[in-house]
């Protein structure tokens, strides 16, 4: 793992502080959630039993916070560590902590991986997430890829958040291989042709029981982050053209990612939004696969290739997120990032505060959101990561009487304790 030092901007924050004294990933929360209730385990983001969706919704919470400029709770971030088993692995809720896991312990690939990408963003876990990334590694299978269950076939979204926890962690999913085959691979084979009868350049979740792939939204947004080697946080792309599918003998990441964002541009096109339909109802808004799709074409092409559905989450989506809990406000969080929108102003509702009211009370706030910086200001963030721009903004805080050893402190490895 290699060194992932801090953003000016975060430092510089916390020089002020002390100078002042997302079968597929669990989905969103079904029921209200906008604050915790008296029998949730202290710490935890959401009001809803935990039992499925726990360590999910805490580590989207925690990583949406951090993206957003947000310094959160230590207790919330206890609570999050504090359910890995011994293995390294997370379950979707281990109700005592205290208790070792067992083999009844429902520990799966994404709880895992959500909770390595959340823990890396806000630091000093290094051990944890060391651990986390080598019970990935031990059951990543032979096709290259990962199942929701160790041992269960790859299916696309697994897979997907498994490579977003490895690039978030600076390690390279090709370096990551068993039996010759990287992660990649195994996505790639989930990829669609361009034909509409065959899939229309969509990922497929996994082959059906008769060993078809079918197109699947969800997989797709899923899919185009995958291949594009990007976690649940993602920042804009280079702007491109509007995206096509063209059919490849064997397509690399990139015609992948190309095919994906051309097939959720074209789902997405009749209603500015993605739909699902659950048993034999009609067709309704989904509005989480909605937000993946605008953080997939966004990452892929460029903001304004998600500024339809962008506009319809903007406009529809804040009913729903009071509804569904932490983890919907931090997809919507997740969008914003990603379009460069502010999550302060999203439609109108501050996404930011709707999400801290559901949980502890984060230890404060950093000096810019990220989300929101001008491209001067990430700029100058990227420069940090370049030996010259750490000695620059060594300069500036010594011109502001800050010690040396407390400016190195803060570029220390993120994910040191």
């Amino acid at each position: 793992m290699n060194v992932r030092r801090r953003s000016s901007a975060a430092a510089l924050a916390a020089i002020a502080v002390i100078g002042a004294a997302t079968a597929p990933a669990v989905a969103a929360d079904p029921s209200p959630s906008s604050a915790p209730s008296k029998t949730a385990p202290s710490g935890l983001y959401g009001s809803t039993d935990p039992q499925y969706d726990g360590v999910w919704r805490q580590s989207l919470a925690l990583l949406a916070q951090d993206t957003a400029g947000v310094i959160p709770s230590s207790t919330a971030v206890k609570w999050l560590t504090d359910q890995q088993c011994a293995n390294g692995a997370f379950a979707p809720f281990r109700a005592d902590p205290a208790a070792a896991c067992d083999a009844k312990t429902p520990i799966d690939t994404n709880n895992t991986a959500a909770a390595v990408q959340a823990l890396w963003a806000v630091g000093g876990h290094g051990d944890v997430i060391e651990e986390a990334l080598g019970w990935l590694k031990s059951v990543q299978n032979k096709d290259g890829g990962w199942g929701y269950v160790p041992g269960t076939p790859s299916d696309a979204n697994s897979t997907s958040v498994v490579i977003g926890a490895l690039t978030a962690t600076e390690t390279d999913p090709e370096d990551v291989r068993k039996g010759g085959k990287s992660p990649y691979d195994a996505l790639l084979t989930f990829a669609l042709p361009c034909a509409k009868d065959k899939g229309a350049g969509a990922f497929a979740f996994q082959p059906d029981k008769d060993g078809r792939l079918l197109p699947n939204a969800d997989a797709t947004a899923a899919g185009v982050l995958g291949a594009l080697g990007t976690g649940l946080v993602a920042e804009a792309g280079k702007k491109t053209d509007a995206a096509s599918c063209a059919d490849a003998d064997r397509p690399d990441r990139e015609r992948a990612a190309a095919n994906a964002a051309a097939y959720l541009t074209d789902t997405l096109a009749k209603d500015g939004h993605l739909v699902s339909a659950l048993g034999g109802s009609a067709d309704q808004p989904d509005y989480g696969n909605t937000a993946d799709a605008v953080v997939a074409l966004a990452a892929r092409g460029g903001a304004d290739k998600a500024a339809e559905p962008l506009a319809w989450l903007k406009k529809n989506a804040a009913k729903w997120a009071g509804e569904s809990g932490p983890a919907a406000y931090a997809q919507l969080i997740f969008a914003a990032h990603a379009t460069g929108t502010d999550p302060r102003d999203f439609g109108g509702t501050d996404l930011v505060e709707k999400l801290n009211a559901t949980g502890p009370a984060p230890q404060g706030t950093t000096a810019k959101d990220t989300a929101t910086a001008s491209d001067e200001d990430k700029a100058e963030e990227k420069d940090d990561d370049s030996p010259f721009g750490v000695w620059w903004f060594v300069g500036v805080c010594l011109l502001f009487g800050i010690g040396i050893g407390f400016l190195l402190s803060n570029r220390n490895k993120k994910q040191q304790p």
